[in-house]
């Protein structure tokens, strides 16, 4: 991949600046919607947009006599670059998502088969029939999340998640955490190798993505000053270590959060699904499977989302937002992709807006219109 000027890439510069003051814009003030910001967006093999602003770091803590952050004197703030990682919260369970599909592809794990065939000691789960489609497509009826966090111990945690049963009906959409967690484990039984393991090997290390990982990451952004009651956990004020609570307690690999990267690595990525699952060399999926994954309602995908896609959405857009202020969508209807990175948490969580992310992904479409 190259960057280019916006002529070079088939998208109208003038909506693309727009798009880069807006963001800019969100970094600024006393209260401003993310400390830092990355933002990359690209049609074809062409990076139009690659702008960063804020800082990474600008807290050393929160206090919520004023609810306000405490600042570090401006010396000792580390301004954001476009090489600086970021926590990626949910936006991982779109790399569990790749890697199942990559062992459907291989024919060691069946769409449709029950997780009980390969988890036979997740006994509720096995119980009440729940398949692998129903976790890609959160419609297992399990419940959001479970406090592993309160855990004492690595085997309470399992035993929590084996006997978890779902509360909702299947096949009715409930967005859980514990979906791809359960995938986590299917893949780790099936393959004899930890998420990370495969992620790297499948995903990352053939697409040259170099700056992905798991943490921890020394020089990502900080996240929040983690503290009771505000959050689940008393941790202080996070870099580089994972922000997700539950993902924190298994260790910072989950199927559900974890991972930290930076916007140009998720332009490859994009760039790769949207060129049918290879990049130069690299082939991570065939092009039937990447269809498979992003045909609605989208395997570990979300499909067709205004609330974060603004105008994208319509026509098959994908993508996944992350609870950190990270988000990206692809379109295979015009060739383009959108990555929105931030530190929305820093210096502590609040009502998540996704305002800004579809105002991004709007700026976007219409510059595609306006060529």
């Amino acid at each position: 991949m190259r960057g280019d000027t916006p002529e070079r890439a088939g998208l109208d510069p003038r909506e693309l600046s727009r798009l880069v003051q807006e963001v800019r814009d969100l970094t600024a003030g006393e209260r401003p919607w993310a400390a830092g910001v990355v933002v990359v967006a690209g049609r074809g093999p062409v990076i139009a947009v690659e702008e960063a602003a804020g800082w990474a770091v600008r807290y050393t803590s929160y206090d919520p006599r004023t609810d306000a952050g405490v600042e570090l004197p401006p010396r000792d703030r580390v301004p954001v670059t476009v090489d600086t990682p970021f926590d990626l919260a949910s936006v991982t369970k779109l790399f569990t998502a790749v890697a199942a599909v990559q062992q459907i592809e291989r024919g060691t794990l069946g769409m449709d088969a029950r997780v009980g065939d390969y988890l036979p000691d997740f006994h509720a789960a096995a119980r009440h029939g729940i398949t692998v489609r129903e976790l890609l497509t959160h419609t297992s009826g399990l419940r959001p999340e479970l406090p592993l966090y309160d855990c004492a111990d690595d085997a309470e945690r399992m035993a929590m998640l084996r006997a978890e049963p779902p509360v909702g009906v299947p096949g009715t959409y409930t967005y859980s955490d514990l979906n791809l967690l359960l995938l986590q484990f299917v893949l780790e039984r099936i393959t004899g190798r930890r998420l990370d393991v495969l992620v790297r090997d499948g995903i990352t290390r053939p697409l040259g993505m170099t700056a992905t990982r798991f943490g921890p990451c020394p020089g990502a952004a900080a996240t929040e000053d983690q503290r009771r009651p505000w959050a689940k956990a008393d941790r202080g004020m996070l870099r580089g270590v994972v922000h997700d609570e539950n993902a924190w307690a298994l260790g910072g690999v989950a199927g559900h959060a974890g991972l930290f990267s930076t916007g140009r690595d998720l332009a490859v990525f994009c760039r790769a699904l949207l060129a049918g699952g290879s990049y130069g060399p690299a082939r991570i999926l065939g092009p039937d499977f990447v269809e498979l994954l992003l045909t609605p309602p989208g395997l570990g995908f979300a499909v067709d989302q205004p609330w974060f896609m603004g105008e994208l959405a319509g026509r098959g857009a994908a993508g996944h937002t992350g609870f950190t202020g990270t988000s990206l969508v692809l379109d295979p209807a015009t060739d383009t992709y959108l990555i929105l990175l931030a530190n929305t948490v820093h210096p502590r969580r609040r009502p998540p807006d996704s305002r800004p992310r579809a105002a991004a992904a709007t700026r976007l479409a219409r510059a595609v219109k306006g060529t």
